[in-house]
């Protein structure tokens, strides 16, 4: 038997940000050799869904001075920006100094940072996907390429679902004029070459993306976006001083304190010649403790009555996009629309749609396309990904309380069906938030993946030396 055949293994399902991070972290942190393996279909780790694009139209929505994937690095990703100067898109530089990059250059940055490890042997990529998950004695993942590999410890670090069909949009399933993936360049080229008058539901930063990617390409007609309270992300404000607002000292304990509370502290921050984001950033700051600190029926009130709000002023537009969107809605050729979609069908001249609109009552238009950028669904987790409703058949995750992702306890360990934390598996990135609560930005997850690999390691730390190999 080799050698790399006695050492224990930790399988990370999923490459992205989230999973490369953690490969990256747990490499650097283990005292004793350890096989650590990557799964995942794409040729580059560190890209996931969000890093993959290479439309220059898609930018990061922070400064790249902080977005970093070490804690211990702040500004990471500007350092590498400056030191290997890829090629930006134009406007990526604002008057004031900050970068917006476009999105694909993150995924660069983390393929460098993991390119030695991956040379010296110290983290494998395995290119498939996993669709099978059985825990023995141990952990056996089955790929769709047919390998299998047999863990010790295994780390769910997978993208977020695809966005789910509203039932209303359900007679145009299958049809080309719906356009589910939003992420599909190919359709997008298409549309804004042909199309005259588009629909897209949803209004945050996905329709912002593809707001500004068709409007790049050059396409001239009209676009609607449609959501059912019609908000869309706030912009940024720079050189600001910072707040003094404190969110985690007697943290409040129910959703409508938290906001009374926020809202004080905006007016005494205004008072003082602040912007509304330098105290939002501190509620981001504070967030975990926040969270901890909620009893789990006013997390569920929090996320039902003040999420879309915090979602709009946490989750800013880039603002090379904003001033498209701005561009467009003076030119009258973008309408964002508060409404509900009551009907669709489709007809040889193209998509019939009617609509509630909140303001002005019904409503009815003929679209060439629609576009579904309302976001992943969450929710749905358990259906929609094939590993993961094999594993909740199988009990070894379930669905988190507030459906947000799957359910964690502490210590980043899943819990199964039973209640009960499952031995050696592991939740890390955005899958963990309805635990954590704040966890979608790069710092939030960048800060994730550090205490789960401290976790591994402490788990390898404390192990026999197991044996497990692949086939």
């Amino acid at each position: 038997m080799s050698a790399a055949a006695d050492l224990p293994v930790v399988a990370i399902i999923g490459g992205g940000f989230t999973g490369a991070s953690t490969a990256f972290h747990l490499a650097r942190a283990l005292d004793s050799p350890a096989r650590i393996v990557v799964i995942e279909p794409r040729a580059q780790l560190g890209q996931g869904l969000a890093y993959a694009t290479r439309d220059p139209s898609h930018r990061i929505n922070v400064p790249a001075a902080r977005m970093t994937m070490d804690s211990a690095a702040p500004g990471g990703l500007q350092t590498w920006v400056e030191t290997r100067r890829p090629a930006l898109s134009v406007g990526t530089r604002l008057a004031t100094g900050e970068l917006f990059v476009q999105r694909g250059l993150v995924g660069e940055y983390v393929a460098a940072a993991l390119a030695p490890l991956l040379a010296a042997g110290r983290v494998e990529h395995l290119r498939a996907r996993a669709v099978t998950l059985v825990r023995g004695a141990r952990f056996t993942l089955g790929c769709d390429d047919g390998r299998r590999l047999v863990a010790d410890l295994v780390v769910l670090a997978t993208s977020h679902p695809p966005p789910g069909v509203p039932a209303v949009l359900a007679p145009l399933a299958g049809s080309a004029r719906l356009i589910a993936d939003s992420s599909d360049g190919a359709r997008l080229r298409v549309l804004a070459r042909d199309a005259r008058n588009l629909l897209i539901v949803g209004t945050g930063l996905t329709s912002a993306d593809v707001i500004a990617s068709l409007d790049r390409q050059g396409f001239a007609g009209r676009i609607t976006a449609l959501s059912r309270r019609g908000l869309r992300p706030r912009g940024h404000a720079f050189g600001h001083p910072d707040s003094a607002a404190d969110f985690a000292t007697d943290p409040a304990r129910t959703a409508l304190a938290l906001l009374r509370r926020v809202r004080a502290a905006v007016r005494r921050d205004a008072g003082a010649g602040l912007p509304w984001q330098a105290t939002l950033d501190n509620v981001r700051r504070d967030g975990p403790v926040i969270w901890a600190a909620l009893p789990l029926a006013e997390r569920a009130r929090l996320v039902r009555r003040l999420r879309v709000w915090w979602d709009v002023h946490r989750f800013r537009i880039a603002p090379q996009l904003e001033a498209v969107i701005e561009r467009r809605l003076a030119e009258g050729r973008l309408s964002i629309v508060a409404g509900r979609l009551l009907s669709a069908q489709e007809s040889a001249a193209g998509v019939e749609l009617r609509w509630h609109d909140r303001r002005a009552g019904a409503h009815a238009g003929l679209f060439d396309a629609v576009i579904l950028t309302t976001g992943p669904a969450h929710g749905a987790i358990l259906r929609e990904m094939p590993l993961f409703a094999a594993m909740a058949a199988a009990g070894l995750i379930r669905a988190d309380p507030l459906q947000l992702g799957l359910d964690v306890t502490e210590g980043c360990r899943a819990v199964g069906r039973d209640g009960a934390p499952v031995p050696g598996l592991f939740v890390a990135g955005p899958l963990a938030r309805g635990h954590v609560g704040e966890l979608m930005g790069i710092p939030e997850v960048t800060q994730h993946a550090e205490r789960v690999a401290a976790r591994l390691a402490q788990a390898l730390a404390g192990r026999a030396r197991p044996v497990a190999h692949s086939a």
